[in-house]
């Protein structure tokens, strides 16, 4: 393995031009690095991989086109989170910034809910996760990669991704905020670029999902009602006649609350962004309810389609993580979780493809077949979670064999190898069938809506400030 002294071209040298530590670079001039993993995006995706390969010895450039601390959605934590939390040495620090979440909770009626404690699931290695401002999560894992020698760069946005004849990335060309380019050489490249799939928009494998579609409006407020004792901590997930809504407990009595909704339903704003989250909240009792008297603290965000899968997750030289490879829904708090499980695995691939090149093809389909094992379960909840079967079933659950506690350890990310949970939920789907049949007319119904959302489409610009 290469060492970072013996890589050629490390030092950050302008072309044609004498390095001086009195004098910056002008904007035409360029700056060449070579190291063995570049790294696009510093979400948790990216930096977890960041982080995992440079304790392994690889000189690795991490490049982030924004800057932390910045604003983000995505603030539920699961249980499964923590393992890696732990194994990256940040868990006492993100316990520190967190808001314990003992489990989540979906209400019934106005006064009624079910919560589903995690601490019930199948051999949990941890009964609970915590809530977090991912202006602070992200950051701390960000200057973490740091710490453990990452070259993690902000404010630098990669370009353009160079290929050679056997279709490997070999270079890429980023640009800094002053206007600076950036020439990077590399052996591997790891797209943790989230929601802008960079390699998926280059290579054009995005693809918009063909089961499912919403768009979601959200913000932060303060003065908004907690549950009592050790429910306090939890999420709500709450559906409503036009989707569902999340209530997400931070520190500093802040609330996150936001409404993910059938496009057709979000078209019907016109520009009155703040009335239209707070009619859409005031829609709800229960929710309506615990605002009385909150504040908003944050801006009004809007997004659009957001459900998309990419066609492949690697490729000879790369492979995507997180939201760069698939995002469906945030229902069920995934999101970090199943970026940083696809994080620790792409290392091991990475790290395995340039220690044994001829492993490169074994190492990467088993990461697929094990990655798409995972998420298609929670895609077949996510799927089906606003029907009026789904919501039966969650309002009275059982654990007949048990399948709930298979429920609560899906809810708590445990999709992956847990052959126990992945026998109740193959259960569970037969009893969802079992339950349309009965529910035949209702059931259909909320079919059809389903299939109709999918040709809906909502346009809007995503985490971008809201009218006032």
């Amino acid at each position: 393995m290469n060492s970072p002294a013996s890589l050629p071209g490390t030092a950050a040298t302008p072309v044609g031009a004498v390095a001086s530590h009195d004098s910056k670079p002008l904007p035409d001039e360029v700056t060449q690095l070579e190291v063995d993993v570049l790294v696009v995006g510093g979400g948790p995706a990216g930096t977890t991989a960041a982080t995992l390969l440079a304790r392994k010895g690889w000189k690795v450039l991490l490049l982030e086109k924004g800057s932390h601390p910045r604003f983000h959605i995505g603030e539920s934590l699961l249980p499964m989170n923590l393992a890696i939390l732990e194994r990256l040495g940040v868990l006492e620090q993100v316990r520190a910034i967190g808001t314990h979440k003992p489990g989540a909770e979906f209400p019934i009626d106005a006064d009624r809910y079910n919560t589903f404690r995690f601490e019930r699931a199948l051999n949990p290695q941890f009964g609970y996760a915590f809530q977090v401002k991912r202006e602070q999560f992200d950051e701390l894992l960000f200057r973490h990669s740091q710490a453990n020698g990452v070259d993690a760069r902000e404010r630098v946005k990669v370009e353009k991704v160079e290929f050679n004849d056997q279709g490997r990335p070999v270079a890429a060309v980023a640009r800094d905020h002053d206007g600076r380019e950036l020439r990077v050489r590399m052996r591997y490249l790891v797209d943790g670029s989230g929601r802008d799939t960079f390699i998926g928009s280059q290579l054009k494998l995005k693809q918009k999902n063909t089961l499912h579609q919403s768009a979601a409006i959200f913000s932060h407020f303060t003065g908004v009602q907690r549950r009592d004792g050790e429910d306090a901590g939890n999420i709500t997930v709450q559906r409503f006649a036009h989707g569902w809504m999340w209530l997400i407990p931070l520190q500093g009595d802040v609330m996150s609350v936001g409404a993910v909704c059938f496009p057709e339903y979000l078209k019907q704003r016109r520009g009155e962004t703040e009335a239209f989250l707070m009619k859409t909240l005031e829609s709800e009792p229960s929710v309506a309810k615990r605002m009385q008297g909150a504040q908003r603290c944050g801006e009004v965000h809007v997004t659009g389609n957001y459900s998309y899968t990419c066609s492949r997750m690697t490729g000879p030289g790369w492979v995507m993580v997180g939201d760069a490879y698939a995002f469906v829904d945030p229902v069920f708090s995934s999101g970090v979780y199943l970026g940083m499980n696809s994080g620790e695995q792409a290392a091991s691939v990475v790290d395995g493809a340039l220690r044994e090149p001829a492993r490169e093809a074994e190492l990467q389909r088993g990461m697929v077949v094990r990655l798409k094992r995972g998420l298609k379960h929670f895609q077949w909840f996510i799927y089906r979670f606003t029907t009026p079967v789904m919501r039966e079933l969650f309002n009275a659950p059982r654990n007949f064999w048990q399948v709930e506690q298979a429920v609560i350890s899906m809810l708590a990310g445990d999709v992956f190898d847990n052959k126990a949970v992945l026998r109740r939920l193959r259960l569970f789907r037969f009893i969802y069938a079992m339950t349309a049949v009965r529910m035949a007319p209702q059931a259909l119904r909320g079919w059809l809506r389903r299939k109709r959302q999918v040709g809906v489409e909502f346009r809007g610009d995503t985490l971008q400030q809201g009218n006032p």
